[in-house]
């Protein structure tokens, strides 16, 4: 399996999941030319894509999902509460209607020779969830935009090799910032995001000889920086676990290019 991260922050998301013969993206919050361009970047065609699998219908994760599927016919896999959504906001109609497919927290779905199941996550969106992908027996997780997490979230996490996991925000930052309470409240509390120490904190929960790689996701350019969301997890992990080097490859997804594509 090969996973690069097209983009990755509060203003737009893309994940690229591949296998020998099949393509897939979670998300599509950016636009159709930094999505082609980015699959380009790795040796993949858009018109290559066996679909895109969106988390939920909030900007920053289906804003290049018309065009996507207006110019190459990507078929668009979600929720039923997401599809809605997405839907509502297609006033142009755009969007094809038979290129649109239910998925159901917790029943995996096959595309190609990936095995990928959805699972709950906790945010203020209308069916929010994340996925878990398998093919070749390999595992690659996505665990962004989670107000909190509890003993599901770490069962469908379990065994990932690839995880790309959400540090949002420092809180001192987001406290002090221009935010309006409103706001603060919101990323704060148990529908929002995971703060650099909560991320740090699952990772200490997934920990094991499986877990080769970690990207620090969907950081908030506000409240957050890379520097700071590295450290603050490496710091986390060695108060939890006593260990000064984390035992995998730690990289942060940037906003604003691709990732290295990453390998199993």
């Amino acid at each position: 399996m090969k996973v690069c991260s097209i983009a990755s922050g509060s203003s737009g998301n893309c994940i690229y999941i591949g296998s020998k013969e099949h393509h897939i993206l979670i998300d599509a919050g950016i636009s159709r030319k930094r999505i082609v361009e980015g699959l380009r970047n790795i040796g993949v065609e858009p018109e290559q894509l066996d679909g895109i699998f969106v988390t939920h219908e909030h900007s920053d994760h289906i804003q290049g999902i018309p065009m996507m599927a207006k110019q190459f016919g990507t078929p668009i896999y979600a929720t039923g509460g997401t599809l809605d959504c997405i839907c509502a906001k297609d006033t142009d109609g755009v969007i094809r209607r038979d290129s649109l497919f239910q998925v159901y927290a917790d029943k995996p779905v096959g595309v190609g020779d990936f095995h990928i199941t959805p699972y709950r996550i906790s945010h203020d969106a209308a069916e929010p969830v994340c996925y878990s992908v398998e093919a070749q027996g390999h595992k690659v997780s996505i665990a962004t935009d989670l107000g909190v997490y509890d003993e599901y979230t770490v069962e469908n996490l379990a065994g990932s090799e690839i995880l790309l996991l959400e540090a949002n925000h420092d809180v001192s930052m987001l406290e002090a910032g221009s935010y309006p309470y409103s706001l603060k409240y919101r990323i704060l509390g148990e529908q929002g995001h995971l703060s650099n120490e909560d991320s740090g904190r699952l990772l200490c929960r997934l920990m094991g000889s499986h877990l080769r790689y970690v990207f620090l996701a969907h950081l908030s350019k506000e409240n957050n920086y890379p520097a700071l969301a590295y450290e603050a997890v490496k710091c986390q992990i060695w108060e939890e676990m006593g260990l000064k080097e984390v035992p995998f490859a730690l990289e942060v997804a940037e906003r604003d290019k691709p990732s290295a594509l990453v390998s199993l």
